[in-house]
Order: C-alpha cells, then sequence, then structure tokens
C-alpha cells in the first residue's frame, strides 16, 4: 500500500523484527517523541502522559512517558511540551488539478495541515490528455513527499460526444489497464454520470465492472435522492456530494461511504454542516463517515486545510476525537489502508501531527521525518519540494485554437424567449431560466434592461474545426470586461463570460499565449491571469508563488462583480450537474441530456 516517495519508509514485512525488537526494549528506537498527550484514533480518547518511539519510518510502540529512560536513553527525543500527536490527516477525496499546482508543489500545503495522505481524483488531467495526463500525474505524485493514492478517473468524457468534446477518452480497457499498471492505483475515482449510471448505460457499467472485477472499491457523486437506491445497486460505494441530512441519510443506508465535504463557507464545497445533521439529528453513527476538501484553490489549501474541515466538524457538533478520527482512520478504513494509516498502532507509518487543543497543527512527522516545525517547513522538506516533477513536453501544448474565432452571438432582430443559464450562490446549480426579450439597439442595452452577459465555449483540444458555442448568463453581476478560464469542467475547454465581444478576444489571447490559465481583463487589459501551462491546468511553480497570484485573481473577480467565485465559473460547462449547462456544442439541459437553442 506504501507508495514511493522522497521520504523512504521500510516495507512493513521487513520491519516485523526489528520493530519488536524495539518495542520490547531490546533494540533502540531512530527517534521517541516525549511529553506528548495522544488522540487515539482506535478508541476515541485522548491519553494523557504518552510518548511515541519511531524506527525505520514506522511505530513502534506508544509507551507512557518517560519509559524511553529504562533502555537507556539512547535515542534522540523530540519534546512534544504537552501538545496533542494524533496521526496524519488523511483526505478520501480530492483533486490536485483544482489547487493549479502540480502534486509535488501541493505536498507543501498539505504537510503544514497536517495532512499525510491523499486519495486524488486526476480525471481533469484526464479529460485533456487521457491516460498519458494520468499517468504524468502519478508520475508526479511518485516524485512527491506526500503518501498520493489514484482513484482512476471514470467519467471522462463526462457526457457524450454529442454534446461536448474532450481532449481524453478513458474506456474500460484503458482504466483497466491503469489498475493493472499502477499499484497506486486503488479505487475507481467519482461516478459523476450518475443518470446513465442508474438508467443502466453500457459504457457506465463496463468501467464499474473494470473496477469490481479487480478488487477496487467505486467512488461516486449523486444529487437527488430518488437515484440513490439504482446508483448504490450499480455498485458504488462513496460519495463526497451529500449536500444534505436527508440525502445523507438515504446514503447510509444504502450502504454508501459518505465523505463530509468542507470547503471556504464563499465557495459551493462546503456541505458538511447540512450533512453531518445525520448525525447530530437523526442519530446516524459517524463509523462509516469521513471528511474530504474535495477542491481547493492554491490559495484556499493554506487556510481552509483538512485540518480546518476538522474543526468544522467540531463546531457541527462532533467530539475533536470523534473529528479527527472522521479525518484520518475512517479514510483510511474506506480505502482499505487503515493497517498502514490513520492510526498511532504498531507497525504503522510514522505520520504524525503535534497540535495543540484547538486541533491546529504545529509540526507534522512524514514517515518518520521532521517536515513542519511550529507552522514552517524543515529544510528537509525545502529541498525536496525543490526539485519537481518535469512534464513532458505534450502537456505544455494542449491550448489549440483557431486563428479567428468570433465569441459573441448575432443581436436578435426581433422579440423572443432566451434558454438562459441563472447563476445563484453556492454555484454548483445552475438555473434554466427562459427570459422573454424584446429587440433593443445594441447589446448593452439588453444587458441592463435584462440583468444578462455572454457566455461563450470554446473548444480547445484541436478535436473539432473549431466548435463555438454562444449562451447568456443571467445574475452573474459582471459590470465590465470579461473573464476566462480554461479550466472550464470537465472537459476543459475555454469559457468566457463577458460584456463584450473585444474583452472577450483579449482573454481568449492571454490563455491561448499562456498554454490555460484564468484571467479577469478590463478596458483591454489583463488585470489578473494565472498561468497554467501544464495542461491548461497546472503551473510550474512552487505553491507559495501560484498562491499570491490566486489572491490578485479573487481581487479583480470580485471587482469585476462576479457573484459567484472563479471555481463556481469554472462549472458552467459541467453537463452533469442540473438544470442547464453550456459546452462546446451548445446549451444542455440536464438530466434530459439534450441540446437546446439559445434563441427560440
Amino acid at each position: 500500500m506504501t507508495p514511493l516517495t522522497r521520504f523512504a519508509v521500510q516495507p512493513l514485512h521487513t520491519m516485523t523484527r526489528r520493530l519488536a525488537d524495539v518495542a520490547s526494549g531490546r533494540t533502540a528506537p531512530d527517534i521517541i517523541i516525549t511529553g506528548a498527550r495522544v488522540l487515539s484514533t482506535y478508541s476515541e480518547r485522548i491519553l494523557s502522559e504518552r510518548e511515541v518511539w519511531i524506527s525505520g519510518g514506522r511505530i513502534a510502540a506508544v509507551k507512557p512517558s518517560g519509559a524511553h529512560k529504562a533502555t537507556g536513553g539512547h535515542a534522540a527525543t523530540y519534546d512534544a511540551a504537552g501538545g496533542i500527536i494524533a496521526p496524519g490527516l488523511v483526505d478520501p477525496h480530492i483533486h490536485i488539478e483544482s489547487s493549479m499546482v502540480t502534486a509535488c508543489a501541493y505536498a507543501e500545503a498539505a504537510l503544514l495541515n497536517g495532512t499525510t495522505t491523499i486519495f486524488c481524483d486526476s480525471h481533469e488531467i484526464g479529460n485533456v490528455m487521457d491516460v498519458a495526463g494520468v499517468e504524468a500525474m502519478l508520475e508526479d505524485a511518485r516524485q512527491a513527499p506526500l503518501s498520493i493514492f489514484l482513484t482512476v478517473p471514470s467519467t471522462v468524457p463526462a457526457t457524450s460526444a454529442a454534446l461536448e468534446t474532450a481532449g481524453g477518452d478513458l474506456t474500460a480497457e484503458k482504466i483497466a489497464g491503469l489498475f493493472d499498471r499502477w499499484p497506486e492505483a486503488v479505487a475507481l475515482g467519482e461516478k459523476m454520470d450518475f443518470v446513465p449510471v442508474t438508467m443502466g448505460d453500457e459504457r457506465s457499467h463496463a468501467i464499474i465492472a473494470a473496477a469490481l472485477k479487480r478488487g477496487r472499491p467505486v467512488s461516486g457523486h449523486i444529487y437527488g435522492r430518488e437515484f440513490v437506491a439504482a446508483y448504490a445497486a450499480s455498485g458504488v460505494t462513496d460519495t463526497h456530494e451529500a449536500i444534505d441530512r436527508d440525502i445523507a441519510d438515504d446514503l447510509l443506508e444504502a450502504g454508501v461511504w459518505i465523505f463530509l465535504r468542507g470547503g471556504p463557507p464563499t465557495t459551493p464545497w462546503h456541505s458538511l454542516p447540512q450533512a453531518i445533521r445525520t448525525i447530530t439529528e437523526l442519530g446516524a453513527s459517524h463509523k462509516r463517515i469521513a471528511v474530504c476538501t474535495d477542491d481547493r484553490d492554491a490559495d484556499d489549501l493554506f487556510q481552509f486545510g483538512l485540518d480546518w474541515v476538522v474543526r468544522e466538524a467540531v463546531k457541527a457538533g462532533m467530539s475533536p476525537e470523534q473529528a479527527w478520527s472522521m479525518g484520518s482512520l475512517h479514510g483510511a478504513t474506506r480505502f482499505n489502508a487503515e493497517n498502514e494509516i490513520g492510526g498511532l498502532g504498531g507497525g504503522r507509518r510514522a505520520d504524525l501531527v503535534l497540535m495543540d487543543d484547538t486541533l491546529k497543527p504545529r509540526c507534522t512527522w512524514y514517515g518518520g521525518e521532521l517536515v513542519v516545525e511550529n507552522g514552517k517547513i524543515t529544510p528537509r522538506l525545502d529541498a525536496a519540494l525543490s526539485q519537481r516533477y518535469q512534464y513532458p513536453k505534450a502537456a505544455y501544448a494542449t491550448v489549440k485554437l483557431p486563428e479567428s474565432i468570433k465569441l459573441t452571438p448575432p443581436l436578435p432582430a426581433k422579440a423572443c424567449t432566451v434558454n438562459a443559464i441563472k447563476t445563484a450562490l453556492p454555484g454548483i446549480t445552475l438555473i434554466h431560466d427562459k427570459v422573454a426579450i424584446e429587440p433593443a439597439k445594441d447589446w448593452p442595452t439588453l444587458f441592463e434592461r435584462y440583468g444578462l452577459c455572454f457566455v461563450t465555449v470554446v473548444e480547445r483540444h484541436g478535436k473539432s474545426k473549431g466548435n463555438v458555442a454562444y449562451g447568456l448568463l443571467k445574475d452573474f453581476g459582471l459590470k465590465r470586461g470579461a473573464v476566462a478560464s480554461s479550466v472550464g469542467h470537465d472537459s476543459h475547454n475555454i469559457v468566457i463570460a463577458g460584456t463584450n465581444e473585444a474583452d472577450m478576444q483579449v482573454a481568449l489571447t492571454a490563455i491561448k499565449q499562456q498554454q490555460g490559465g484564468v484571467c479577469v481583463v478590463a478596458d483591454g487589459e489583463v488585470k489578473a491571469c494565472v498561468a497554467l501551462p501544464i495542461a491548461g491546468l497546472l503551473s510550474d511553480k512552487r505553491i507559495t508563488e501560484v498562491a499570491e497570484e490566486v489572491k490578485l485573481l479573487k481581487t479583480e473577480w470580485t471587482a469585476a462583480g462576479c457573484t459567484i467565485p472563479y471555481m463556481g465559473f469554472n462549472l458552467i460547462p459541467l453537463s452533469v450537474i442540473p438544470e442547464i449547462r453550456i459546452t462546446d456544442k451548445g446549451l444542455v439541459l440536464v438530466p434530459q441530456m439534450c441540446l437546446t437553442p439559445l434563441f427560440e
């Protein structure tokens, strides 16, 4: 189960005699963390006056404080000064690409937050580069100073070729190959096409079968209580999309693990306070419930890591011991890794967090190595982070556009009905709003009258003859210029919103020149841009640099008047979530899964 990382941890089968000798006091540990209180995820208690003996990157034993003195005291010691020692956090569902950095760079913020293991779904880069992209991400993960496992992308593309154009096409055969070649591929990633799954779609079920035949669990993504029974019957056994108490309760009773998603309250990713009520109000057990982050940008990852989600669970009514167990042991157990991570039992990896009484991490040990001390990365970790994986050249050339593209539709000459996309917080679901409009002399007049702006999706994989689809957003609030992103989920075509053609063209040009990015434009000038040259999804910089760029982007995004955050904007083309979306093929009605015209 242990992935390859820069900090070597001996395989358990080579260590059992040594660990037994250390635990028995016959051999000195490599290091002893003394003067600690220990948070046990097994018994959900905090045990006072303990010390942790570490050897070969693994835990040999947890002993009463001072026990090491009887062995002669030859081991190096670290004084926890009464702080709480707990197992490193285990994030059971994340997308590295959402952070806009590579796996090697992602590790820095994760370890600062006390997260030592993640289970990632790389369907974003799979949508752009097919198997080659997923395997590049896996190579990146192998070099990262973090335990990274893959839940193999399951829904690439998210819908049929009739509804959108993707760069990748991960068939059941390709997915089976990833499972067979990569030991880090431990589960099938979120099966987002929940409507086709519940309707018995042949391709969807062939992909599920590829995982089940290999004994791999299947992760899910679902909206709507009416779909739960058929979804669970199809072999899906976890989901992070339980948005409220009642669907969370349905899922638990159907045998589906729940990952309570905690996100910054200003984004669409903070469903934990509602879904956790299945425990606090309906009396459900927390034994099959974990917490996760799902999506974080580089800036938010520092402020709202998995440790923050754990603390949000405490605010919502869980005890600190329960909440930390939901953030560590439960995620490990879901993926059959509880004998390796998630607890402080003998033989487990020495992935440890020292924290204060508020559950705020101060120090992190990864495989027995001190990588974060007093809230700062150590020189040992800094050196590892400075040697990042280099993605192949093909990953830097994924934005392929025609020379000339018109980005706005003709102005209607007659009264008509617009099939508009109405945005509303938190921004995950979009409302189909039929707006009756009268003729106007120009677009600005029409926009002011009805609260509209342009939204355009441009196919960027070079697979069509320059597909462009036009739509209109209602209540998006854009006051000036344009905003654009090459991270238009899930096929990751370019999505642009704007008030005028000229600024939309400036935004498109910026993305083309940098081979990907997210930008804000006004009066012909790029006000902020995060360049994403790797697959149009990732920066090749350290996460601290990218976080500063993201902060500026958010400031300019707000100044432009956008009513939903840019990560919510990236979901506008995601044609598997109700009610209406726009892809490079046109406006898609969900769940009917059919195209509809802009003007009727």
